[in-house]
This record gives C-alpha cells, sequence and structure tokens, in this order.
C-alpha cells in the first residue's frame, strides 16, 4: 500500500488502496494537494514483461504552460509499439483514443479519465494502453495513473437491492458488479467547483454547472445555507462532500413563471450505450419546513438537512449521431394545491456511462470536437407530435424532475 497524504485525514472516507503512479518519471514528487505521487520507473507497478522487452520509453516535457500541473503531467510514459495483452485486464476501452483530439474537445490542455471496476479479492488489476491498429505510426502514451479503492456499492447496485428506476422501461436496473463504468459529468449544481482535495475521500472534483445550463436556467436562484448542520441519516457522508448540499439551483418563487418552464441542464453523451444518472438533494432554505412546502424533498429524506440522492437508468442507444444530447430537467409541481411554493431545486448531478454487453466503454473513431445536433430543449408542454424530444418523469406523487432523451 503507498501512503500518499502525510499526517491524520480529515476526510470521511479512508481509501483501502491509494495509489498515485507518476509515469515516465523515476522520483516521487509532491503534488499542489501534498499528495505524493511515486515514479514508475524501476517501480513494482510496471509489468516484469513491459521492463524486459523495453517497450516503451520515457519522456518529459521541455516546457508547460502555468495552467498545467507540474505533477503528473511533465513525465510521460510512450509505447514503442502496439504489444499484445494476454492476461485478464482493464482497459480503457478507448482503442482509438486521441489525446489532442479530446484535448480539443474537452476545451482543456489536460486530459483526465475516471472509470469504476469492480475488483474481487483473488483478481489483479492490469491497465494497459496500446496504440491504434488502424493509424500508422501511432502510440500510446500516459503521464499519471491513480487507483483508487471506493467504499462498496457506491454506484454499483447491492445484491440485496432490486434495482433503480430505467427511464421508458417496465423492469427496474441493476448496475451489476461486472460492468465498468466511465464518469462523464460531475457537478456542483449553483455552487464553485470543489476541487479533488475538498471531496470527501476519494478525490474526485465537482465542477461547477453553468456550462451546461440552457437559456432559461439563467433566470434561477442560487440559495445557500453555510450554517446548517447536515444529518447524514440516509447516505453515508462520504457519498458527497458536504459543500455540495450547502448550494443549489432553484427557480424561484414566482409560481406563474415557474410553471410555464423547466430549469434544464444539457449534456452531450457519446451514443449506443445506457447510462446512470445520480440527482442530489437537499433541503436547506430557511423558509422550507414543511414536507407540503416544496414538492416531496423532504419526504424523500426524511428532514431538512438530509442530503439524498435519486439514480436513473437511461438508454441512449438509438440513433445514428455519435454524440447525442441528454437532458437533466426540474420542473415544479403543476397542482397548486399541492405545495406551499411552485419551485424546485438540485444540488447535484453525477452521470456514468455504462459498458456494453460486450464490456466495452469506447467509441470508435474517436470522439471529436464537433457539438452534437442541436435539439431544443424541453419546455412545461409535452403535446407537440412533431417534436422528437421524450420527456419521461422520473418520478411519481408531485415530484416534478424529468430526464429527457433527446434521440
Amino acid at each position: 500500500m503507498t501512503t500518499t497524504v502525510a499526517g491524520d485525514s480529515p476526510y470521511t472516507y479512508t481509501p483501502v488502496e491509494h495509489i498515485l503512479l507518476n509515469c515516465g518519471s523515476s522520483d516521487n514528487s509532491t503534488a499542489s494537494e501534498a499528495r505524493i505521487w511515486i515514479g514508475d520507473v524501476n517501480s513494482n507497478y510496471l509489468t516484469h514483461s513491459q521492463s524486459q522487452i523495453q517497450s516503451s520509453l520515457t519522456a518529459s516535457a521541455v516546457k508547460q504552460a502555468l495552467t498545467v500541473p507540474r505533477v503528473p503531467f511533465t513525465d510521460a510514459r510512450l509505447s514503442l509499439a502496439r504489444s499484445p495483452t494476454h492476461s485478464p485486464s482493464l482497459r480503457a476501452k478507448n482503442s482509438n483514443f486521441n489525446a489532442s483530439l479530446n484535448a480539443d474537445a474537452d476545451s482543456g490542455p489536460t486530459i483526465s479519465r475516471e472509470y469504476c471496476v469492480n475488483i474481487e479479492e483473488d483478481q489483479r488489476l492490469n491497465i494497459t494502453f496500446t496504440p491504434s491498429p488502424n493509424v500508422s505510426n501511432s502510440y500510446a502514451f500516459i503521464n499519471g495513473i491513480e487507483v483508487l479503492s471506493m467504499p462498496t456499492n457506491l454506484y454499483f447496485t447491492p445484491v440485496d437491492d432490486p434495482g433503480i428506476l430505467s427511464i421508458g422501461r417496465q423492469n427496474l436496473y441493476r448496475v451489476v458488479n461486472s460492468t465498468s463504468l466511465e464518469m462523464v459529468y460531475r457537478l456542483n449544481v449553483g455552487g464553485r467547483t470543489i476541487s479533488p482535495a475538498n471531496d470527501t475521500g476519494m478525490f474526485r472534483e465537482w465542477q461547477h454547472d453553468s456550462s451546461y445550463l440552457k437559456e432559461y436556467g439563467r433566470m434561477s436562484f442560487l440559495p445557500f445555507n453555510d450554517t446548517i448542520k447536515l444529518k447524514n441519516t440516509v447516505i453515508p457522508p462520504y457519498t458527497a462532500p458536504e459543500d455540495l448540499f450547502r448550494t443549489a439551483r432553484t427557480m424561484g418563487y414566482n409560481s406563474t413563471l415557474n410553471l410555464s418552464y423547466n430549469l434544464t441542464w444539457q449534456f452531450p453523451v457519446d451514443s449506443g450505450f445506457d447510462y446512470l444518472i445520480r440527482l442530489y438533494f437537499c433541503e436547506f432554505q430557511p423558509e422550507i419546513i414543511q414536507t407540503s412546502d416544496r414538492s416531496r424533498r423532504i419526504l424523500w429524506s426524511g428532514g431538512k438537512g438530509v442530503p439524498v440522492y435519486k439514480d436513473y437508468a437511461i438508454s441512449m442507444r438509438e440513433g445514428t449521431e455519435k454524440k447525442v444530447n441528454l437532458y437533466v430537467a426540474i420542473g415544479t409541481e403543476p397542482r397548486r394545491w399541492k405545495t406551499s411554493y411552485q419551485d424546485a431545486i438540485l444540488n447535484g448531478v453525477e452521470i456514468f456511462k455504462i459498458s456494453d454487453f460486450n464490456g466495452n466503454l469506447a467509441v470508435n473513431p474517436a470522439p471529436l470536437p464537433p457539438d452534437p445536433p442541436t435539439i431544443p430543449p424541453p419546455g412545461q408542454s409535452q403535446n407537440s407530435k412533431g417534436n422528437r424530444t421524450k420527456i419521461i418523469s422520473v418520478a411519481t406523487d408531485g415530484v416534478a424532475g424529468f430526464i429527457v432523451l433527446s434521440c
């Protein structure tokens, strides 16, 4: 086991395994958040066969942009030739992964990909990077690898759990241990970006949501409560950082206006896959007291200041486009007598791509920068016969949340 954080841990979760590998480096380096990355040169993590046949080489950046962290992006390990894998392994499943195109598509100088896989006690975790066989003179490279164990069933469905609601399907959906997950979006709705160092111990980054908000969302309100004492009686405290539940985005208290639109976020995703969507809620506004004040959030959580989440599965397998838009929308309860406030609230969103029947997470060829086809976001009205956007309620009995599938 590698110790990467000095001193007493301030986090609510302490991973059993936490490995930070600075690929291409022979030294240990301390990152800006005080975590120690160990060099993979002559380490036990680079397989013996790789070291013997010298199928890879190391490289260091001559210069870096000031916005790029020195660790682990200064050094890299590059392949010399395409080599096969013989043992069971976790592959990034991006066989045609183009770092330059992905960096352009992500609008940033660095690329980070996060995957969740289940490893049994008698199994090894092998991570293999292979150059594309379809591109001449291609090579694989990697700057850093972080391996961190997470709590059991944090995202996977427990054995004794019947499953989660599957949008557009009658049967419940189970995210079983044999599948792999790729994190595609993780947002702190209504708040600032939460850095990995301020997560619960799993070093996840929660980005602010404004880039994904549709036009009507600009009219939303951003309440916050930095003094409320959160009560983790429904979900474990390590599930998400406390800061996520102290900020939110709401529609406000103009009932007439709120009934005319949905607060909507647009997420471009790869077609051909199922997705796990997790929505976080926590009532913290002083004026919201009774269960009837704003839909059923308090009833869900068991009380004010109690964080809760709801999971949904949705299929994006239809259509021929490589990229499609997934909409997440919240709206107010239309029956005025059901609630005191015609309002809705959301604290956070996580979206994961689920591996297909072949265990694959890749889209071939690699994703390109152009935006996906634009489809109008959903409004309150659902009566248009010519609109190919399907609006599906993701909860019942007055909970006005929508996950919208564009296909």
